[in-house]
């Protein structure tokens, strides 16, 4: 599913035009990606939360060159779904 199939489904369930319901979805998007960014979690009850994880330094291999390099310890956005939405899709998707 993309964005388009997102805004084209609201559209149809709320009556309301397409170009506002992309509006919307693009400025909750943003507002994630902001608090994100700043390094706020963003919880939604029933749904989950887009959460920041933090990744230990670690050592890698580059095979071909045959040299260690060390990656820094880092941040990544992760999305961690509610316990009720992981029984949905486990009860659904076979």
């Amino acid at each position: 599913m993309t964005k388009a199939d997102i805004v084209s489904q609201i559209s149809k369930k709320t009556g309301i035009e397409k170009v506002t319901i992309q509006k919307i979805v693009e400025a909750f998007m943003e507002s994630v990606k902001g608090n994100l960014v700043i390094g706020k979690n963003v919880y939604l009850r029933g749904f989950g939360s887009f959460i920041i994880k933090k990744r230990a330094q670690k050592t890698a291999r580059n095979i071909s060159k045959n040299t260690t390099l060390i990656i820094p310890e880092h941040c990544i956005p992760s999305f961690k779904p509610s316990k009720g939405f992981v029984v949905k899709v486990k009860e659904n998707v076979k």
